[in-house]
């Protein structure tokens, strides 16, 4: 049920902050408002929201700050909402912590959605159960995580070491952009080259084997000079 989660939405636009509250509570979220970020911290320490929307131009403060500040002590997720629709923007909002970026103007399905998708991933990690036992399943595509298979209409897929832990680690976040830095990081560690040419070669080799039609994906999405993303898990919508 929607209106068990609190969402806190910080940003200086009145008008969109209205709409935003209009439309979290007609689908049946319980909403706080806040105009500027000193308020808008001080709402995080004291109410602990479920899910953070956040401007980045704020008045008083820069958004990143904010979510550098609130990734000191909690995991909440945050969904930044801006009009800063550069790469390196986004790139710096989802690296700081940010479990998503939406660019102004957005419609409401899909903000919906991005909701929905951020609070679900939400609770997979805080579950007390063994995360990610159960396979990952979408438009045929599936991955055995105990199994480590990947299988397409029933069909084995054959990846390199490599490929299968970039592929499982994207399928785990699905639905969530996941950085270059991020996915290069969780696969051959911190000290990694920041050169992503390895990454993109993978990914290559990664579309010719899972996609029916590598030119036109249906699972593994690329948002250019940001990362990728992973079509959402079945079994969470």
């Amino acid at each position: 049920m929607t209106d068990s989660y609190s969402i806190l939405i910080i940003e200086d636009e009145k008008n969109i902050l209205d709409f935003m509250a209009r439309t979290l509570r007609s689908n049946g979220y319980k909403t706080i408002t806040s105009e500027t970020g000193q308020s808008g911290l001080s709402i995080i320490n004291s109410q602990c929201p479920d899910l953070i929307l956040l401007d980045l131009g704020l008045p008083d403060m820069d958004g990143n700050d904010i979510i550098s500040s609130v990734r000191k002590w909690t995991s909440c997720p945050i969904i930044v909402i801006s009009a800063r629709a550069g790469e390196q923007d986004k790139v710096a909002a989802l690296d700081l912590g940010a479990d998503d970026y939406i660019t102004k103007p957005f419609g409401t399905s899909e903000l919906l959605a991005r909701i929905r998708t951020s609070l679900r991933h939400s609770n997979r990690m805080a579950s007390n159960s063994p995360l990610f036992i159960r396979p990952y399943k979408c438009q045929g595509l599936m991955l055995d995580f105990e199994k480590r298979m990947v299988t397409l209409d029933g069909k084995e897929i054959h990846l390199t070491p490599v490929e299968y832990k970039i592929v499982a680690y994207l399928s785990k976040n699905s639905g969530k952009v996941m950085t270059y830095a991020s996915v290069m990081e969780n696969v051959w560690g911190p000290f990694t080259d920041s050169n992503n040419r390895i990454l993109r070669v993978n990914m290559a080799n990664i579309r010719r084997k899972i996609e029916r039609n590598p030119s036109q994906p249906q699972f593994l999405f690329t948002e250019v000079g940001v990362g990728y993303r992973m079509c959402e898990d079945e079994n969470e919508m």
